[in-house]
């Protein structure tokens, strides 16, 4: 009863128009889609009868129920360039769904029922069958549309009853006849397809509601994503102004540019400087991810020469490792090493690499940056014999405000966003970022780009600006 009274209340949404084009287009593209298995069925069923029947008559039937075929497939044809906007259009897309139901179902109904005619003993198991899996055939694949739906499965009904009389008026049997028998079944059958046809129906209606609420919640994530976008766009750009100012300040403090500094008040103001600039770097990266979020970030891209790269991303770090006491080596590419990318984009990238590297070593250690090509791939990779990386933990470390060990942030600080941030940027480059990494021997950060020709270097275009979506 509970299917039943779905099943009513869908109908009555349908004809309220509630999600209409959805339904049409769904049973135009199924419709089209099952051509072939149709076809193939009404076929096979047409070189059974034609063995046994008269094949002249047969065949003409069948021919007319593959003619049909040709409507829907100029219907899938016109209906492609709706765009659901005009209700005209739809209407009209729906008016013509209905005749070519009613003419195709009313060619497979005469096919059958022509078979049933011709077979004058034995019951008529076979078109009935016949009948039966084309009924099952729409109830479950014309299940978008219960108009639709209904007007096919009458006119099979109309055929269930003609066949199920057929018997019935040719012999006029008593009641305890098989044909009576037979004609019950029908009934039945008749009654098995409607309670189907309802369970399909609610079934379709049940995740057209679901995809309903996925879109809904789809547009609600949307919003709170933009809202928070703009709130972090927002706040960075407001703290970083007196941030800006505060360091500042602090600088002409240091510098002895406001007359001599206490040495009491030297270490507060370091680590109020030291301080300062962790919080710079956390507005930095903020903004970069809110960039990338949102789509706004630009990629210019041109050829790239990779020792170039690595050796300026060297040198950029000098001051940091020579303050903690850790060499630096490269290991540069011998060959011709070009990729395609954005130069500064792939310096934040090193810059992030090389710092962690740096910030997790120990004193008196090396640190190796090495460039090499590895067949149609150059792969850049950041090697240090710090502390390692657990097992498992690569969600931790391409997380956003993840650092591996709580104790590592107390050691070393960092906003957690860089790694994730560098992920971002490598991926936007048709590249891979890994790492491979042994807890108290050290890890290799490591990233592959596809490898850059002569021939493409010369032909790329090294001014256009890719706009992140």
């Amino acid at each position: 009863m509970k299917n039943q009274s779905l099943f009513w209340e869908a109908r009555a949404d349908w004809f309220n128009s509630v999600g209409r084009e959805q339904r049409i287009r769904d049973y135009i593209a199924l419709a089209n889609q099952l051509i072939w298995q149709r076809q193939a069925s009404f076929f096979a069923a047409a070189m059974l009868a034609a063995f046994y029947f008269n094949p002249i008559t047969t065949f003409a039937c069948y021919i007319v129920v593959a003619l049909t075929e040709l409507l829907d497939q100029s219907l899938g044809r016109h209906s492609k360039a709706w765009d659901g906007k005009d209700p005209a259009i739809g209407k009209k897309i729906l008016k013509r769904i209905a005749l070519n139901t009613a003419v195709s179902a009313l060619s497979i109904s005469v096919f059958i029922v022509n078979i049933a005619i011709q077979q004058t003993s034995g019951g008529h198991f076979t078109p009935l069958f016949f009948l039966f899996s084309a009924s099952l055939f729409a109830v479950m694949y014309n299940s978008q549309m219960i108009g639709i739906l209904l007007l096919r499965l009458s006119i099979y009904a109309l055929a269930f009853l003609s066949i199920a009389f057929l018997d019935v008026l040719r012999y006029l049997p008593p009641l305890s006849s098989n044909i009576w028998l037979e004609f019950f079944t029908i009934i039945f059958v008749l009654y098995f397809i409607i309670d189907i046809s309802a369970k399909f129906y609610v079934r379709y209606q049940e995740r057209l509601d679901q995809m309903k609420l996925i879109k809904e919640e789809n547009e609600r994530t949307k919003a709170a994503l933009e809202v928070k976008s703009q709130f972090l766009a927002t706040v960075s750009h407001e703290l970083r102004t007196p941030l800006t100012s505060i360091m500042g300040s602090l600088e002409l403090v240091n510098h002895g540019a406001l007359g001599e500094v206490p040495e009491k008040l030297k270490p507060v103001i370091g680590i109020a400087a030291k301080n300062g600039k962790r919080l710079a770097d956390l507005i930095d990266d903020l903004l970069d991810l809110q960039k990338i979020e949102a789509g706004e970030m630009e990629f210019h891209f041109k050829p790239i020469s990779v020792n170039d790269l690595v050796n300026e991303a060297v040198e950029s770090t000098t001051g940091y490792a020579d303050k903690l006491g850790i060499q630096v080596t490269t290991v540069p590419c011998l060959h011709d090493c070009r990729i395609l990318g954005d130069y500064s984009r792939l310096m934040q990238v090193m810059n992030n690499l090389l710092s962690n590297a740096l910030k997790f070593s120990d004193e008196d250690g090396v640190v190796e940056v090495r460039a090499e090509i590895l067949g149609a791939r150059i792969r850049i990779s950041v090697h240090d014999e710090g502390i390692g990386i657990p097992k498992d933990a690569k969600d931790r470390v391409f997380g956003k405000f993840a650092q591996v060990d709580s104790s590592d942030v107390r050691k070393v600080g960092g906003t957690g966003l860089g790694l994730n941030i560098s992920k971002q940027i490598v991926q936007r480059h048709n590249a891979t970022i890994d790492y491979v990494s042994e807890l108290g021997v050290g890890s290799t950060f490591y990233i592959e780009f596809d490898r850059l020709s002569d021939a493409e270097g010369e032909s790329t275009d090294i001014s256009p600006v890719a706009e992140v979506a």
